[in-house]
């Protein structure tokens, strides 16, 4: 067992507390980790304010980069030393998913059987079954995935959640490739990542819309080619007025709101693709006239994780950044101390920051 400073939701919609957790020592199929890197996600924010559950304490954090410490009996994928990104995903390789060779739609996913707990022993949930906020976490070895040690922990663990949640949702899901004209509604992180994925990909036209004009500043720095104001212009109309009246071939829909996603739907060409990537709340529902669904063709797909596969995904688009050919370091806002966590969901909350990373000596 190990002690270890981390960050811990106690109760909903209370600030955040550091203290001490302890982390067991790493069973058959797991691996103890030294975090060198969390970014800080609104996922995280989403567990503090009781919006996924209410299985308090939660040990947060979840974008993580870091070096593995330890491993279990059976683990044959990482060993100590080796230098990793975190996914909360680990696929089971049996499902009926995995068995049709679509291991990115697994339908049982695990993660630690172990808890780590607080010093008195009482267990705390991790988010996404990571909590990344600590100076050492506990996970299965199929969540972690070896990428080339040269790229920086506090760019490489972003690739972890909502960076590869944007690039695959257009990449993978979307399909977007060399000279198409893809738009992307919500410039935060997740659409950012949207928005580098198509550059990466080649389209020819990458439109950004959000009403908050800095974050339409950021979006080109990612690549995109025009950006709207939705809070001064018809999202819709203008997105068919910058694709010659037609819309465009995918929409990536990065709020998850219901006025979002029709926007999505109806901003993309005849047969083209609305990608669902921001997460909805429970209550909202959506209505849409069942003629125009058949009428406009294509297709509306959600996107889980961006369908990323982390042992081919993560390895490559470290290699991509390393090479120069994604901007992964832009969208660190700054780097942060596991003290600074509360600080950076308020900076999150008002829109000031694209990613705030905690980061460990």
């Amino acid at each position: 067992m190990t002690e270890a400073r981390a960050v811990v939701s106690t109760g909903k919609g209370k600030p955040v507390e550091v203290t001490t957790i302890h982390v067991p020592d790493p069973g058959p199929g797991e691996a103890v980790i030294r975090v060198q890197a969390c970014g800080v996600c609104h996922t995280d924010l989403h567990y503090r304010e009781g919006g996924i559950g209410d299985d308090y304490p939660f040990l947060l954090g979840h974008e993580v980069a870091g070096v593995v410490d330890s491993v279990g009996e059976g683990v044959h994928n990482v060993e100590p030393g080796d230098f990793v990104v975190l996914n909360w995903r680990a696929v089971c390789g049996n499902c009926r998913a995995c068995k049709r060779g679509r291991p990115q739609y697994c339908f049982d996913t695990h993660n630690a059987s172990q808890p780590m707990t607080l010093a008195d022993g009482t267990p705390l949930t991790p988010a996404l079954g990571i909590g990344g906020f600590a100076e050492r976490t506990l996970v299965h070895s199929g969540q972690c995935t070896k990428v080339d040690p040269a790229a920086r922990p506090a760019v490489a663990g972003l690739l972890g959640c909502g960076v590869m949640a944007g690039i695959g949702a257009a990449v993978n899901t979307g399909q977007a490739g060399p000279g198409d004209s893809v738009a992307v509604i919500g410039c935060g992180g997740v659409g950012d990542g949207a928005i580098a994925g198509a550059a990466m990909a080649g389209a020819r036209r990458i439109i950004a819309v959000d009403t908050d004009p800095e974050k339409l500043a950021w979006a080109r720095g990612f690549g995109a080619t025009h950006t709207v104001n939705a809070s001064e212009s018809d999202t819709v109309e203008a997105i068919r007025e910058l694709t010659g009246g037609h819309g465009a071939d995918v929409v990536v829909d990065a709020v998850g709101v219901p006025a979002t996603y029709e926007q999505a739907f109806y901003a993309r060409d005849l047969a083209g693709t609305a990608v669902l990537v921001g997460v909805p709340d429970p209550s909202m529902r959506l209505e849409l006239p069942l003629l125009d669904v058949f009428a406009r063709g294509g297709a509306l797909k959600s996107s889980w994780y961006g369908d990323c596969l982390p042992e081919r995904d993560f390895p490559m688009l470290t290699e991509l950044h390393l090479q120069g050919r994604l901007p992964l370091e832009k969208f660190v806002s700054e780097e942060i101390s596991l003290d600074d966590v509360e600080a950076a969901f308020a900076k999150m909350g008002r829109g000031e920051v694209l990613r705030s990373v905690v980061t460990f000596n």
